[in-house]
């Protein structure tokens, strides 16, 4: 087993090596390039003072090492170059030390850092054209390692802008990768002579067990498998710390040819021990194979295995058994195992037992979460100042990457994903999505998605079930555009009517009718409405209302009124400062009335974030999802820098839209089927876009969810379509409630501050009397003071039915866009003129003159001063009513004598 410290012998080596390896390597050199037996004293000379003039110091990297991206305590992802799991000295079982020792360089703890005698041999075989020999000690082959493996990280594809030829990143890890391990020629001499300087100046630094380990660390074991401890646990499922003697063998055996070698691919057989072992493409048999034959034979022959035993022992693994018997021969040899375990190992069949550590997105619990992720990575300078940078910070690093996922929010909001929508469906290429978001911080907790996580684009092509898109994301974290967003995009609208002082309870004409004119001072100042005619949903006609109940019935007419007292220019600034933009990261513009109610594509993610605005007191959260990244060491390192910004909403304007938004969710809100009315308060909006895109956001005061159904490429519509006895334009409600479900019950939530008196007052506004004006003139008058008008039934009026006879109520003062009823006149009216103090033969003249036709004596009250036919002191109906002719008119009177 491996010794701790230097012997004499190798404390001799390592002089040998500093003084006179020199002299050696160079006579060894100019004897393996120059064609003579003898060498001159010159040509020794020159070679020697190449060898001294080679640099001499190799500092080690640090080891390439998978990121893991974790959810919890739970793995959501690995990603890697090289898979490894470095090890301490102690957590590898001495035997595999003995294996690879005695296979690879039995005098390591007695040579210096180059075996001169392995070396000589090797290279004077290969000069004189024998057999290619290795001869390289354990701190070379380490040396080797170290090159490669900083070839690897340092490749990097170019585009020819340098003026060297262009080439892809794996052309560029071939190039030195050979140039790492070129043994042909004098270049492979040079290299080897670099390599042993190297290897020298190593033992200097380090003690022997280090180098060992480190070897053993570094080396590769086929694929993408590097390091005895996951090589161990991918071949057989142990940790190196528990390899025995036979699969310490096998992979010792490995490192000399490790795809070659490689027992995950299993080839030949033997079929009876004598025939079908693995050949080469000329039908001769392998040299490898050769020697287990050979190996086997004796043992059978020796009587110490049986023929049976002989044919299974490499069954599948011919070539690999050979190796492995080579080794167990050198270990037994060494006497670092027993005649009797190298039987027992040689007659063992070799049995992986493949354990793959997944890689990438694909493997994950929860892949789009996972996907958006790396794309933050893969844009974010906190990984790296270039692309190239943070990709080998993803595959090469070895961090540890805290992710802001929950399993709770995520598995429920997958699950109610998976029970309420399909993966695809037949004639559109349909999509749905669950982000859900912690309001206070930015945290994404979950996303979930209806398709199934692939990035092979012939798959995703041939299946619409498969798809690598992230529809939560946008165009750079994702790959996706975003998706109309409907009437979800009113919010902003609302925060711009409550930022510019009006109230809640305004009301405004939101009846159907042309777009009125808009004010846009970003672009032109005014955008012309056209006579465009903007619909509601189900052919709605509108009403005169206010802001609180267009919210809360989502009435497209009502908002489109409210943006035409705003400036559309600050809507879409209100939309930038609660941070969404465009899906391919544009500003929104707000040129056209369309996008008061939601025609631009945006995220999901992008409109949970601003929706969690209102829901946190007014304090933008941008979207976040790394908790915290250490590296291989345990070291903190930088995070992508997210920012909470409080103020970005006043404390009473987001209490006021909440209050808005509240109605939503309940009493016959559009919003209310996505409730899960567990006692925890919610604001929401929905949204549908012509049918083809849909989307249901609610929010409580900690977690926010937005839940978006529809095309993601196309314009089929989803009405009318069922999938599981469920339109696929519902399935955003049910969606939403599992995934808001629980968010309740792990996040909980408080109740909505109460909004201010200032944007909930009710505005009272000069009224105009419009008695006596046509009803055309009336109406306009009062609709342009801010008021609704209805026209109710003809009034008795002495007016025709073309001029208002009547108001309700009058003149003076009303709250603002209250409904104002006017009454024609029927023609059939009289005003009943004031007779008192008349005697009673005038006054009835004067009564038949204004068109009643019956007057009568009703009351009479006795009057000494009263002339004899007596005085007018009243009449019914009284003085200035106006009253159909037909009414009798009586006369109260004073007379001397009443009859």
């Amino acid at each position: 087993m491996p010794e701790n410290k230097r012997t004499a012998s190798g404390a001799l080596g390592g002089i040998l090596g500093l003084v006179g390896l020199s002299t050696a390597a160079g006579v060894l050199l100019t004897a393996a390039v120059t064609p003579a037996i003898a060498v001159s004293g010159a040509a020794a000379s020159s070679a020697i003072t190449i060898f001294d003039n080679m640099p001499s110091y190799l500092q080690p990297d640090a080891l390439m090492l998978p990121t893991t991206l974790m959810a919890g305590d739970r793995v959501l992802a690995k990603f890697y170059d090289q898979n490894r799991s470095p090890v301490t000295f102690d957590q590898v079982n001495p035997v595999m030390y003995d294996a690879i020792l005695s296979s690879e360089d039995p005098r390591y703890y007695q040579h210096g850092g180059v075996d001169l005698i392995g070396t000589t041999r090797a290279l004077l075989s290969n000069a004189s054209g024998g057999e290619t020999q290795g001869g390289s000690s354990i701190s070379q082959q380490y040396v080797k390692n170290v090159l490669v493996q900083r070839c690897e990280r340092d490749a990097k594809a170019t585009d020819g802008s340098d003026g060297q030829p262009a080439q892809t990143r794996d052309e560029a890890l071939q190039a030195c990768a050979l140039e790492a391990i070129q043994s042909d020629g004098v270049a492979g001499y040079q290299r080897k002579l670099q390599e042993m300087r190297y290897a020298i100046q190593l033992e200097k630094q380090y003690t022997k067990d280090q180098i060992l380990l480190g070897y053993l660390n570094i080396a590769n074991f086929g694929g993408v498998t590097y390091g005895i401890d996951a090589a161990a646990k991918y071949y057989f499922n142990v940790p190196a710390a528990q390899l025995n003697v036979g699969q310490a063998a096998v992979l010792a055996g490995m490192v000399q040819n490790p795809n070659r070698f490689r027992i995950d691919r299993k080839e030949g057989s033997i079929s009876d021990g004598e025939t079908s072992w693995n050949k080469a493409p000329d039908g001769s048999i392998d040299d490898v194979d050769q020697s287990t034959i050979q190996a086997l034979y004796t043992l059978r022959d020796n009587g110490e295995i049986t023929q049976e035993q002989l044919v299974n022992a490499a069954d599948g693994y011919s070539e690999t058994k050979g190796r492995q018997l080579y080794v167990l021969s050198r270990m037994e040899a060494d006497g670092k195992i027993t005649h009797e375990q190298y039987v027992a190992a040689a007659i063992e069949p070799i049995t992986p037992q493949i354990t793959a550590t997944d890689q990438g997105c694909a493997n994950s619990g929860a892949p789009y979460f996972c996907q958006y992720v790396v794309a933050t990575i893969l844009n974010d300078p906190a990984f790296g100042a270039t692309v190239d940078d943070r990709v080998d910070a993803l595959r090469q690093d070895g961090l540890t990457i805290q992710t802001t996922l929950d399993w709770r929010i995520q598995d429920a909001a997958q699950t109610a994903m998976n029970e309420n929508a399909p993966q695809s469906f037949e004639g559109m290429k349909f999509g749905s999505t669950a982000v859900s978001m912690e309001a206070k911080t930015g945290r994404i907790l979950g996303i979930a998605q209806n398709t199934k996580f692939t990035q092979d684009p012939t798959q995703a092509e041939s299946d619409p079930a498969y798809n690598s898109i992230v529809f939560a994301g946008d165009k750079d974290t994702g790959g996706s555009i975003g998706f109309n967003a409907g009437s979800t995009f009113k919010l902003f609208t609302l925060v711009d009517w409550l930022e510019k002082g009006h109230s809640l309870n305004e009301n405004l004409n939101g009846r159907l009718r042309p777009v009125p004119n808009m004010k846009n001072s970003c672009y032109g100042d005014w955008i012309n409405g056209g006579g465009t005619i903007i619909n509601n949903f189900a052919s709605d006609p509108g009403y005169y209302g206010t802001p609180m109940t267009f919210t809360k019935n989502s009435l497209n007419t009502g908002y489109l009124a409210m943006a035409a007292q705003l400036d559309l220019c600050d809507i879409a600034k209100v939309a930038k400062k609660l941070g969404v933009t465009r899906g391919d990261g544009t500003d929104i513009e707000m040129r056209v009335a369309n996008n008061v109610i939601g025609d631009d594509n945006v995220s999901p993610i992008a409109m949970a974030g601003a929706y969690a605005t209102v829901a946190n007191g007014g304090t933008h959260c941008q979207p976040k999802v790394i908790d915290k990244v250490t590296d291989s060491d345990g070291a903190e390192r930088p995070i992508p820098d997210r920012q909470c910004t409080p103020g970005t909403l006043t404390p009473e304007v987001s209490a006021a839209a909440a209050y808005a938004l509240q109605g939503v969710m309940t009493g016959g809100g559009t919003g209310q089927s996505a409730n899960p009315f567990d006692g925890t308060a919610l604001i929401g909006k929905t949204g549908t876009h012509e049918g083809w895109n849909t989307w249901m956001i609610e929010s409580s005061t900690n977690v926010t969810t937005a839940v978006w159904v529809g095309n993601w490429e196309g314009t089929e519509t989803l009405f009318g379509k069922y999938w599981n006895g469920q339109q696929l334009s519902n399935m955003r409600y049910t969606i939403a409630e599992g995934a808001q479900s629980a968010a309740d019950e792990f996040y909980g939530g408080d109740a909505f501050p109460q909004p201010p008196s200032n944007l909930t007052r009710t505005i009272q506004r000069d009224l105009p009397n419009v008695v006596g004006k046509s009803i055309d003139d009336a109406r306009s008058t009062l609709e342009s003071a801010g008021f609704s008008v209805t026209v109710g039934s003809p009034v008795d009026s002495d007016m025709g039915g073309d001029r208002v006879a009547a108001q309700n109520p009058g003149g003076g003062t009303a709250p603002a866009g209250s409904t104002i009823t006017i009454s024609p006149g029927n023609g059939q009216g009289a005003t009943v003129p004031d007779v008192s103090g008349n005697p009673v033969s005038s006054a009835r003249a004067a009564l038949l003159a204004a068109g009643f036709g019956t007057v009568s004596i009703g009351s009479c009250e006795k009057d000494a001063s009263a002339p004899a036919e007596g005085r007018v002191t009243g009449t019914n109906p009284a003085a200035g009513t106006a009253t159909n002719k037909n009414t009798p008119v009586s006369l109260s009177i004073a007379a001397k004598d009443c009859p």
